[in-house]
């Protein structure tokens, strides 16, 4: 299996315009490393994040060209594993971000939080803790950012939109499928960001922050536009959404959620409506980015004997 490294600095946003740093062919199973959302700056509770990151987080492994992925394609990716290249994470308030103080996009006049840094080291059982007489954590490891290159700018690698990017949502995990569109030529796909474990809205803005060895495949859908991103699980298909404001972001994920239904598992579009009216679920993947990620899903038990979208392995 080919293994993938960021060669020199990393990118710090999704877009077209970074050449490529390898190029994989459909079906082709490869494994990528990637960095924390630091970039492996946050090493100890002294290190306060003011004194060493710098202007940007979330360095991306990539982009990746993605042999015959076209404009009006979709990108699966496939998640295999997820195994941490060290046995600590990090977590820590960072002035003016987070879900429960100022930020520079919801300004108050309150002072920001105090820095502070949470070191988790591996226990014996395998779950995270800085203390394990307060708490100890088992991992539930995904990737916070996945995306695909917008079709003109770049954004930023803290900002999830159409494209996919920090949606920093939990579902992201092995055994998952999630589908990207395509809007450039190859897809110029990129990842980072692992988290070994999440709350649904990840409130103060950094989860257990970890540096990871990622197995992924990917599969090329030919002619199947999407809008936004989707996620596929043994159980349950998935929409996600990201705006200001999160009922927007909800609006949008179920919406897509809707037309998914209608379109490739022969709903009514208002029986859909109906469906999830009743059974549909929803949650915050973040609510401290750019833009809010909210997932919409539902029960593959009310898809009859419709056929998976996912590639077959």
């Amino acid at each position: 299996m080919r293994e993938i490294r960021q060669p020199g600095s990393y990118s710090y946003v999704f877009g077209r315009y970074c050449e490529p740093i390898a190029t994989v062919e459909p079906g082709e199973v490869v494994a990528i490393y990637t960095e924390d959302a630091f970039e492996g700056r946050i090493t100890s509770e002294s290190t306060l994040p003011s004194r060493v990151l710098g202007e940007y987080l979330n360095p991306q492994t990539g982009p990746i060209f993605i042999s015959g992925a076209e404009p009006g394609d979709t990108l699966a990716v496939r998640i295999h594993e997820i195994e941490f290249t060290r046995d600590w994470a990090v977590s820590c308030f960072i002035p003016s971000f987070g879900g429960l103080t100022s930020t520079k996009l919801t300004p108050t006049l309150q002072p920001p939080l105090p820095e502070r840094v949470w070191v988790y080291r591996r226990q014996p059982d395998g779950s995270f803790s800085y203390d394990p007489s307060k708490f100890s954590i088992q991992p539930t490891p995904f990737l916070g950012t996945v995306g695909t290159a917008p079709d003109l700018e770049a954004l930023s690698a803290l900002t999830p939109f159409t494209h996919g990017g920090n949606m920093d949502v939990p579902d992201v995990r092995p055994g998952n499928t999630v589908y990207l569109p395509v809007t450039v030529p190859g897809a110029y796909f990129s990842t980072g960001d692992c988290h070994a474990a999440q709350g649904e809205g990840e409130l103060c803005g950094v989860a257990l922050e970890i540096s990871a060895r990622v197995t992924l495949s990917f599969d090329v859908i030919k002619g199947r536009k999407i809008a936004w991103p989707r996620i596929e699980s043994p159980e349950e298909i998935m929409t996600v959404g990201s705006a200001r404001p999160m009922e927007d972001a909800a609006r949008i994920a179920n919406t897509e959620l809707i037309l998914w239904l209608e379109s490739e598992y022969g709903f009514d579009r208002w029986d859909a409506y109906q469906l999830l009216t009743q059974a549909g679920k929803l949650y915050v993947g973040n609510m401290v980015d750019t833009y809010y990620s909210l997932v919409a899903k539902v029960s593959k038990r009310y898809l009859g004997g419709s056929v998976s979208t996912a590639p077959s392995s």
